[in-house]
Order: C-alpha cells, then sequence, then structure tokens
C-alpha cells in the first residue's frame, strides 16, 4: 500500500458511538461516550462511578504549534503514534509498579487507542529541567538570570548539568485577570504565582503543589534512571496532572503522556560526555525544521504567529525526513520497552474494528 496511507491522519470522524462532540488536540482525539456506554463500560472494567472517553493518538507532527506535511502529501508519520503511546503507557505502568501515582489509562485496544477516566486536570504544564538548554538557554545568553522565579547562577555554559533539577512551570491555557501573568498560552509562572492562585490552576491548596513538585521529582528520576540505561540523557520534560475521586478519595494522578519524545528531550549519552549533542526526540524534528524554513525566526519569534502558520499551510518537507523522525521515535519505543513495536498498515480500518471489543458500534 502507499506510504502515504499508513499514516493516521485525521482522527475525529472515526465511526466510534459518542456523547456530544469529538474534542482533538495537535495530535489526539477525545471521543466522550454516553451515559449508557460510559456504565457498561465502568461494569466491563470493574470500576466504580467514573466518565471514560476513548481517545485516539494520530500520527500528526506538530513543533512550534502548527501542523507540517512533506512534498510527497505526508500529513503525518507512520508509527508515530504507536510509539508516542507505547512509550507513554510503559512509564506510566512502571510508574505505578514503584508506588508513585496511578494514571488516566483503563485499557489499551489498540496501539493507537486508550480508553481513559476524566480527571479534573491540574491547569499547569508541569516543566522539569535537568540541564540549560533550548529556550532557557536563549534566555540566560540574553541576560536574563531569573526563571519562573528562581536565579540561575552567573557562568553557566550552554547544555551545561544544573546541580539540581529545575521545576519551572508554564500556564496550561490563558489565564485571565491575574497580575503578572499574560493573557497568552504557555507562559512561564512562579511557584509564589501559583500559590497565591490555587483555584485559578485548579489546586484544592498547598499540599497539592507540593504533590504536584514530588510526583514530578519522583518521575523525572524513574525516567532519566531508566534511559541511562540505554545510554540517553534524560534532558527536560513536561507533565500533566490531574484528579479524580471525590473528597476523602481525591487523588492526583499522571494524565494525557509523559516521558515521550514529544514532551521530553532526549541526548546521546556517549556524544554528550565527548562534548557533542544529538538531539534524539522531537527537538531533532525543530532542528529539521530550522534548517530547512527560508526564516528560522518566523519559529522561534511567538509575535510572527501569523506568519508562522502561513508558513506551516504552503512549506513542505523532503517525505524522507518525516521517516526519519519516525525512525527515531520507533527505535526509540523500542530500546525502552525492550519489545518489537506493535505497527499497522491500515490503522482506521484496525481501531474501526477494536471498537467492537468495546461495543462503540454505530
Amino acid at each position: 500500500m502507499a506510504l502515504i496511507d499508513k499514516a493516521l491522519v485525521k482522527t475525529d470522524d472515526l465511526p466510534i458511538r459518542h456523547a456530544g462532540q469529538v474534542h482533538s488536540g495537535k495530535v489526539r482525539s477525545v471521543y466522550w461516550l454516553s451515559e449508557e456506554d460510559n456504565k457498561r463500560l465502568c461494569r466491563q472494567y470493574g470500576l466504580e462511578k467514573e466518565e471514560l472517553a476513548v481517545m485516539v493518538i494520530s500520527d500528526r507532527i506538530s513543533a512550534y504549534e502548527c501542523i507540517w506535511q512533506s512534498e510527497g502529501g505526508l500529513k503525518g508519520i507512520p508509527g508515530k503514534g504507536a510509539a508516542l503511546n507505547t512509550i507513554a503507557r510503559y512509564w506510566f505502568t512502571l510508574f505505578e509498579k514503584e508506588g508513585l501515582a496511578g494514571n488516566h489509562i483503563v485499557d489499551v485496544p489498540h496501539p493507537l487507542v486508550w480508553v481513559v477516566r476524566k480527571a479534573r486536570p491540574v491547569m499547569v504544564e508541569a516543566i522539569a529541567r535537568q540541564y540549560i538548554t533550548g529556550s532557557m538557554w536563549r534566555s540566560y545568553e540574553k541576560g536574563d538570570r531569573k526563571i519562573c522565579g528562581i536565579t540561575l547562577p552567573e557562568g553557566l555554559k550552554k547544555n551545561q548539568k544544573l546541580d539540581e533539577l529545575l521545576i519551572t512551570p508554564s500556564t496550561k491555557g490563558i489565564v485571565s485577570g491575574v497580575k503578572g501573568i499574560p493573557e497568552i498560552d504557555d507562559v512561564n509562572i512562579s511557584r509564589d504565582q501559583i500559590l497565591g492562585n490555587l483555584d485559578v490552576f485548579n489546586f484544592r491548596n498547598t499540599e497539592d503543589v507540593a504533590v504536584y513538585e514530588k510526583l514530578l521529582t519522583e518521575g523525572f528520576n524513574v525516567i532519566s534512571r531508566e534511559l541511562n540505561k540505554i545510554g540517553k540523557v534524560f534532558v527536560d520534560t513536561k507533565f500533566e496532572f490531574g484528579f479524580i475521586g471525590e473528597g476523602d478519595n481525591t487523588k492526583m494522578i499522571y494524565i494525557d503522556e509523559i516521558g515521550t519524545p514529544d514532551s521530553s528531550r532526549y541526548w546521546d549519552k556517549a556524544l554528550y560526555e565527548k562534548g557533542e549533542i544529538r538531539e534524539e526526540s522531537k527537538e531533532f524534528f525543530r532542528e529539521m525544521l530550522q534548517a530547512s524554513v527560508p526564516d528560522k525566526d518566523v519559529l522561534l519569534n511567538k509575535d510572527r504567529m501569523e506568519e508562522r502558520k502561513a508558513l506551516a499551510d504552503t512549506f513542505r518537507l523532503k517525505d524522507e525526513q518525516m521517516m526519519e523522525v519516525g525512525r527515531l521515535y520507533i527505535d526509540l519505543a523500542e530500546k525502552i520497552t525492550g519489545a518489537i513495536l506493535a505497527l499497522t498498515d491500515f490503522p482506521k480500518q484496525e481501531i474501526t474494528e477494536s471498537r467492537e471489543k468495546l461495543g462503540l458500534i454505530y
């Protein structure tokens, strides 16, 4: 079959019975269930009253808040979605085994599909950094010595390991009416700003803030330990958290995805120890884009967002560049899990068939 048909691109039109509108993000679509289907699946999985959804991941590639395509018509990267789902699920399972916290996955009826429980999201992008690189380095190089209320020492070098793991949160969505926080998405915030506006960020109390920081730190350390075993440096990452349960039974869990090459930065360890950097996550794709587009400032400058969107509509990478990213993601999934990645040549057909297991057929 044609390469273009192997990538799952459109995920909001699958014949999965649901209630209300399908919610679609940059790479995932979420189908919330009807009350009847929800009750039936809760019984099937032995769950108490919970709200369930079917989450489908696509093979779309997003960077700089835009979706990118190839000259040959590839609107996604075959294998990328399965690799991300597999890596995230692996870390979720390991975290539970090590006693960190649960997560939102209930079942995996297909490599591109999760059944998930609804959580009340913490409105903070929980970011941890062990090295000074990327946007943090660009700010530091310009003379900034504070990030998220944390003062950085003088004399740091690009890509240097920091003396301690830094928690540098940013906003999840647009925060309105809070002094000192611009009304735009993805703005760096300090711990004091979170503590002073707990309800805005969906925390119940100050203890919740300490819990998210603990789970972020512990999770980072677990992934860093495991990646070190396969010759990778865990540079930085973004986690997301949410609450399930009510009253005294309320628990914070991991949601979305964790530790994937889309949400984290990996480096090759052997090369780093020799003073070289080889990006082995989505940063590899970002660097490829920067080297390929006519003006990389369009990608880096948020004030040029309209130009960036127009560029993404017209600019096309080579097919081989897209496939190179796919090979990287698949290789990472197999090295992390120690198993061959389950891939599919007919993603839409297989997902349609997998719904039979869930009884969600129109």
